[in-house]
């Protein structure tokens, strides 16, 4: 099973256990030699909890709000940190290898969305991720690290203790099991997270084959708005078949990044929205 399929049929029924049942019926002798998998599960939850990880499923009153409402919400999270249900956060996302003005901006588009009280989310990645995370600790902000590995791993090695300032000071989520590897599709995986979890996806420079853009095209089937930087655009086939879609944005400058996301902010009834916005540094 899919995890989209899991994931509807657990919240249709109420209970994972249910599910568990349905497909693997009770014996009215156990297989010998072989441990029960509910035990097995409560001792693998337990050990987990021991190692200071949360566990939260698509059952609970914990789980994000709006990552609920996607196709692909993934049916399990871990998380180290601070957990906001309704957390209001926007990703900023783009390239590895980015330039020294893609780092300006994701700098500058950060700050100011601490500036406006909205979290940054990203993927914890090199490049534009590293920055922006930088970029809203350095603001005393909060900052949201979705992974695409298990919550143990540190990928890239790199990064391993902004993984742990970010699971310190905001929140550090993966929806893999605890050790799991990287893997191609997992990034895949953790750019829907992503788009599922925050407000809107800010992407700052990107390539023809980016993650970033993958999760562009995934936010507008969420029905999330999109801003794409002239950087973004002026480089890339598939930038300038998005502009003009509905809920797409094209920003040539930090003020009008900020800008719009105001826009977007304010017409978000979660909560009320401050009247200026502070950084405003053109790019």
């Amino acid at each position: 099973m899919s995890w989209p399929e899991i994931m509807t049929e657990v919240v249709s029924a109420g209970s994972a256990v249910d599910i568990w049942l349905r497909y693997f019926p009770s014996l009215l002798m156990g297989v010998p030699g072989a441990n029960d998998p509910v035990e097995d599960a409560e001792s693998e939850i337990a050990e987990w909890e021991g190692d200071g990880l949360t566990l939260v499923t698509v059952l609970d009153a914990e789980y994000p709000q709006r990552l609920r409402g996607i196709h692909e919400a993934p049916p399990v999270l871990f998380t180290r940190g601070s957990l906001i249900p309704d957390d209001r956060s926007v990703s900023v996302v783009g390239s590895r290898k980015a330039t020294d003005r893609g780092l300006d901006i994701a700098d500058g588009v950060a700050r100011g969305l601490v500036g406006e009280g909205v979290g940054v989310i990203a993927g914890l990645a090199l490049g534009i991720d590293t920055a922006a995370h930088r970029a809203a600790l350095d603001a005393g902000g909060r900052t949201v690290g979705v992974i695409a590995t298990g919550i143990r791993k540190a990928y890239p090695a790199a990064n391993r203790e902004l993984h742990e300032e970010i699971a310190a000071r905001g929140l550090l989520m993966s929806q893999f099991w605890p050790d799991a590897p990287p893997q191609k599709h997992t990034f895949l995986m953790r750019n829907a997270t992503m788009s599922g979890y925050g407000l809107a996806t800010v992407v700052v420079e990107a390539g023809e084959t980016s993650g970033a853009r993958a999760q562009a095209r995934m936010a507008v089937g969420h029905g999330r708005p999109v801003v794409l930087t002239n950087l973004v655009v002026d480089k890339n086939e598939w930038a300038k078949a998005m502009v003009g879609r509905p809920g797409v944005y094209v920003a040539s400058s930090l003020k009008e990044v900020l800008e719009i996301v105001r826009e977007l902010l304010q017409n978000d009834p979660s909560r009320l929205v401050k009247e200026t916005l502070s950084h405003l540094v053109l790019v």
